[in-house]
């Protein structure tokens, strides 16, 4: 016989976990150290990247 899943809608508070704070502009940036150098503007730049959403922001050094 199969196994019997239980299934469940997901509460308002589970489905958007993390999202309506970046919503409402609350990030929260870290340090990205993937990408340093710029070549369009041929300047060091800090890329950071919000950990719940993933927007990116670049700040020149």
């Amino acid at each position: 016989m199969a196994d019997i899943l239980p299934f469940r809608q997901p509460k308002a508070g589970e489905k958007h976990r993390g999202n309506t704070l970046c919503r409402n502009g609350h990030h929260k940036w870290a340090i990205d150290k993937e990408r340093v150098f710029d070549t369009k503007q041929g300047k060091l730049v800090t890329r950071l990247r919000c950990r719940r959403c993933n927007a990116v922001k670049t700040r020149l050094l």
